[in-house]
């Protein structure tokens, strides 16, 4: 489809960081924040993820594509600069919701999204265009997927990953020997492989941009990236995968948050504070966690702020929280500020922020959590 042209230079790369979606999938936890926005590990929010590998990548010109509650993720981004990205040239940018003459107004899926900032990346006129997920957690250095990338003389190049969960929540890539993509099933009943789409996608900008032009007038519309976009460059251009070996998951439902953290707790997770590829963010000012007499923690991440006088088995604490003498937590994952009172039992389930629980708050097991709201309720 397009030809490549043998850069003479170092690309130049846009990485464009989706903080759009509205989060449907986490419930009560998504009711007054963007998913992107959501706490990790205690110390950290999903966001920071993509924006530190793009910083240990030394990717420094990064949007932001902003869409619901965009509040929540301005106040935690400060202008970049955790990351690095306070920059006089490039650095951060945040993208409102588009307002213009046609198509004002929210995005129809991060596709339609891409194509409202049409303009804008073609003014910026960058090489290639990295679109990454904000709700995913893994480490990979973009460098790679650039090199696999030039090297294949791609319009794009996807991520993948051999997912062992249900494959029929992503896209699903069927790919040749050659590590060409030959097929895409976006969300399909029946997934063909276990290789699904890790929402790393890595453009040539002319590819994108001339498709998504092409593609505009689409009657139903451009929708998601799986709904049109990435089926038609795997039909009509050259789409290659890039496969990653690490650690990959998706924190965008319920039981795929909780197993995430329980993998940080029994450490078959990601290593937050590795020292060579660390996750970066704005640094709470906060006094250090407080441990009473009598409490009992075990296999447990623990935030700044926190006061534990009670028991934590198997669980994820955030910042300013208190458990009380007498309460349990096992198997849980509180976000900030929740307090847990002396009666309180709270077992396979995730907080929300500024709750107070007394009394049994229990899901079923680690694939089906309970999820308790800001008023100490239990979600559906």
């Amino acid at each position: 489809m397009h030809q490549h042209a043998q850069f003479r230079h170092r690309p130049r790369i846009l990485a464009i960081v989706l903080a759009g979606g509205a989060g449907g999938r986490l419930g009560a936890l998504t009711d007054h924040r963007a998913k992107p926005a959501m706490p990790l590990g205690g110390s950290f929010r999903l966001i920071d993820v993509a924006l530190s590998n793009l910083h240990h990548s030394g990717i420094s010109d990064v949007w932001i594509m902003e869409q619901y509650q965009p509040k929540t993720i301005n106040d935690h981004l400060r202008n970049g600069r955790p990351w690095d990205l306070d920059r006089t040239r490039g650095g951060l940018l945040v993208l409102p919701p588009f307002s213009g003459n046609e198509g004002a107004g929210f995005a129809d899926g991060n596709a339609d999204g891409l194509l409202r900032q049409a303009s804008f990346i073609r003014d910026f006129a960058p090489d290639l265009v990295l679109v990454l997920s904000s709700d995913h957690l893994y480490r990979l250095d973009y460098r790679d997927v650039v090199e696999t990338h030039l090297g294949s003389g791609a319009d794009l190049t996807m991520v993948t990953v051999d997912f062992d969960g249900d494959a029929s929540a992503h896209g699903v890539a069927t790919v040749d020997d050659d590590g060409r993509v030959t097929g895409f099933a976006y969300k399909p009943d029946e997934p063909p492989t276990s290789l699904v789409a890790a929402e790393i996608f890595l453009y040539t900008t002319a590819a994108l941009l001339d498709t998504l032009e092409l593609l505009q007038d689409t009657e139903d519309g451009l929708g998601d990236y799986g709904h049109h976009l990435v089926p038609h460059l795997v039909e009509r251009g050259t789409v290659v995968e890039h496969r990653l070996e690490g650690y990959w998951r998706d924190l965008g439902t319920p039981v795929n948050y909780l197993r995430a953290h329980l993998d940080l707790v029994d450490g078959t997770g990601l290593d937050l504070a590795d020292p060579q590829w660390p996750i970066l963010t704005e640094p709470p000012q906060l006094a250090p966690a407080f441990v009473g007499d009598g409490a009992v923690i075990a296999d447990a991440l623990i935030a700044p702020g926190s006061t534990i006088r009670g028991t934590v088995r198997r669980s994820v604490i955030g910042s300013g929280v208190t458990i009380e003498a007498g309460a349990v937590v096992e198997d849980s994952v509180l976000l900030n500020r929740v307090r847990v009172t002396a009666d309180g039992l709270v077992r396979h389930a995730i907080v929300d922020s500024d709750a107070v629980v007394s009394g049994r708050r229990e899901g079923a097991g680690p694939g089906e959590p309970a999820v308790v709201d800001r008023d100490g309720r239990m979600g559906d």
